[in-house]
């Protein structure tokens, strides 16, 4: 089977010429390759799962480099053993040809086949050759595109980007007079708050008095019995004792309040 074609690719010749010396590239292009080892500069050995019409098979083989014409071409050849379904064996001439900025890849292709798939038939083996071939060409020239379109995008990706700061919110008005003016004091709610706080202890102290004074007197009617100070009515001695306890622990009780509440606020 032979088959001759050419493939325009958007590339410079010298890129299109590593790419075909590159292992990856060419294990990702080949139809069917599982794995594409590189031993030396033009030698390589593959393993490729093909299918022939209705048989499928896999085959491992060696891929050699020749009539190496760097950045103008070469001739690449392989051939593979696949069990009981036979051997294949093809090869091809690429030419490059520079185009401005982009590569014309001229190639023609040899393949030949024996075995069980010999039987399959000229007609059938000529077509899956050929559609072998034209993937290989065709996802040759897509990923050198795409690798030229990495590069560039990567390019444009590395421009530094202007950094710019966020400025610092000023402190607001409200903040800034809350600071440097006093708080207004609070009004008074009631008449009593008007009164000058030092007014309140001379009327506390009188009231004391007036509680001593009461607390005395209560003594002196309900409770004394001193012969030598009379009361001033008898008629009080008969108050009951339990009424007379309570008036005086009343006054007590009011006194001791007065005190604490004196106390409590000196403290403050």
């Amino acid at each position: 089977m032979q088959m001759t074609g050419q493939q325009r690719i958007p590339a410079p010749r010298e890129t299109v010429w590593k790419a075909l010396n590159d292992p990856k590239i060419l294990e990702a292009c080949i139809p069917g390759c599982q794995e594409l080892i590189k031993i030396s500069d033009t030698q390589m050995t593959a393993t490729a799962v093909l299918k022939v019409g209705p048989v499928t098979a896999k085959f491992q083989g060696a891929v050699t480099l020749s009539d190496l014409d760097p950045p103008n071409g070469y001739r690449i050849t392989g051939e593979g053993q696949g069990g009981v379904a036979g051997f294949a064996k093809g090869g091809a001439v690429v030419r490059l040809e520079a185009d401005g900025n982009e590569t014309i890849l001229h190639y023609n292709v040899s393949a030949d086949v024996g075995g069980k798939l010999s039987q399959l038939g000229g007609r059938l083996i000529d077509a899956t050759a050929k559609k072998l071939s034209a993937a290989f060409f065709t996802r040759f020239a897509e990923e050198i595109e795409a690798q030229c379109a990495g590069k560039s995008s990567g390019t444009e990706a590395a421009a530094p980007q202007p950094t710019t700061s966020t400025p610092t919110a000023a402190p607001s008005l409200a903040n800034n007079s809350s600071q440097d003016e006093p708080l207004p004091r609070p009004r008074p709610t009631s008449k009593s708050a008007e009164v000058a706080p030092g007014a309140t202890g001379p009327i506390r102290w009188v009231g004391l008095l007036v509680l001593a004074i009461a607390l005395v007197f209560c003594w002196y009617l309900f409770v004394g019995t001193t012969s030598s100070v009379a009361p001033i009515d008898g008629a009080w001695r008969h108050v009951s004792p339990d009424f007379a306890s309570g008036v005086i622990l009343i006054i007590v009780a009011a006194i001791g309040y007065l005190f604490g509440r004196d106390s409590c606020r000196g403290q403050r």
